[in-house]
């Protein structure tokens, strides 16, 4: 089934990933990490939304639990119609091939044993993408030559190539089978500076071509406004704040999103603004704060409410939602 102005491409409904530590005999009491902790929203077709956050606020996971690389606790995962959280792995596996994944780590995830044309060519075998060596000839040297590498390239190995070239080979190999949706992951934070304005531009022009669906995820919120229709603020495991990216400059409402947005450099001394400072780090998953999760960091945090009460995500402007009590 495919996606319709209706009904999105990926709808996902109070999603959760935690993850079990200790409780054996030497390791200690059993503690609940909250790694994902009810998530929602939804992504239409074409579109990208970006997520940001610091590390270690579950952004990662969210994109591999949305891909079934990691097994939901709870909530609904409906991709192009479908509940994909009830389905076994073999039932997955037809689905594979219209959802893929970019990694932060280009070299790390290319086998350095195998060739470009080995490793581009065995997915689309394995997925029926071609039927003839000519056919997949064909194949490989158009989508080699998409994503901005010679020919020459397919018959080279991974350490033979720069960061961004990897990155492009990695991209190259997620494009290899045809999907419709690619959680990119990271997907320039590894490389140098004056490389990752020609990886994110290749994103948005491959997206354009082939009317990809992204989930972008990233910790520097410029490239993420850069890039996104829709922005999720993540918090611990939490949305935090989701608005549309025209928001984000002047009309962001969450605290946090405040003082991410505080922290992005300006090179016009017109568009600057004060910096506001996040004290402390991230609480840990494994015993976050009561009430909001922010509230210990928060720099309007109200005592008697915001470490008492959890707030849910609300609409305070059109497709505008924010989780905190005392915006507005």
């Amino acid at each position: 089934m495919s996606a319709t102005a209706a009904q999105p491409l990926l709808a996902v409904d109070e999603l959760a990933t935690h993850f079990v530590q200790g409780g054996g005999l030497l390791a200690g009491p059993k503690q609940v990490l909250r790694a994902v902790d009810g998530v929602s929203f939804a992504l239409p077709a074409g579109q990208t939304l970006g997520l940001v956050g610091e590390s270690g606020c579950g952004k990662s996971t969210l994109g591999r639990t949305i891909l079934r690389l990691i097994d939901p606790t709870a909530g609904s995962i409906r991709f192009e119609g479908r509940d994909i959280t009830e389905l076994s792995q073999r039932s997955l596996r037809p689905m594979r091939r219209r959802m893929q994944i970019i990694f932060q780590d280009p070299y790390g995830s290319l086998n350095p044993r195998m060739t470009v044309r080995s490793a581009l060519g065995e997915a689309m075998r394995v997925h029926g993408i071609v039927r003839t060596g000519a056919e997949e000839d064909a194949a490989l040297l158009e989508l080699i030559r998409r994503v901005g590498l010679r020919q020459e390239a397919l018959d080279r190995y991974p350490h033979e190539f720069s960061g961004g070239q990897r990155q492009r080979i990695g991209i190259a190999r997620a494009l290899a089978v045809k999907p419709s949706f690619i959680v990119a992951d990271e997907p320039v934070s590894a490389l140098d500076v004056s490389i990752q304005a020609q990886i994110v531009n290749l994103l948005m022009d491959l997206q354009d071509e082939l009317k990809l669906t992204y989930l972008f995820i990233a910790h520097d919120l410029k490239v993420v406004e850069h890039v996104s229709h829709q922005i999720a603020v993540m918090y611990l495991g939490r949305i935090v704040e989701l608005m549309p990216r025209e928001r984000l400059a002047d009309n962001a409402l969450h605290p946090y999103t405040k003082a991410l947005r505080s922290a992005v450099p300006e090179i016009d001394r017109a568009k600057r603004r004060l910096r506001t400072l996040l004290h402390g780090d991230v609480p840990s998953p494994l015993d976050p704060p009561k009430g909001c999760a922010f509230h210990p960091r928060c720099p309007i945090a109200q005592p008697g409410l915001c470490d008492v009460t959890r707030p849910n995500l609300r609409e305070l402007a059109p497709e505008h939602r924010v989780a905190c009590h005392l915006a507005g």
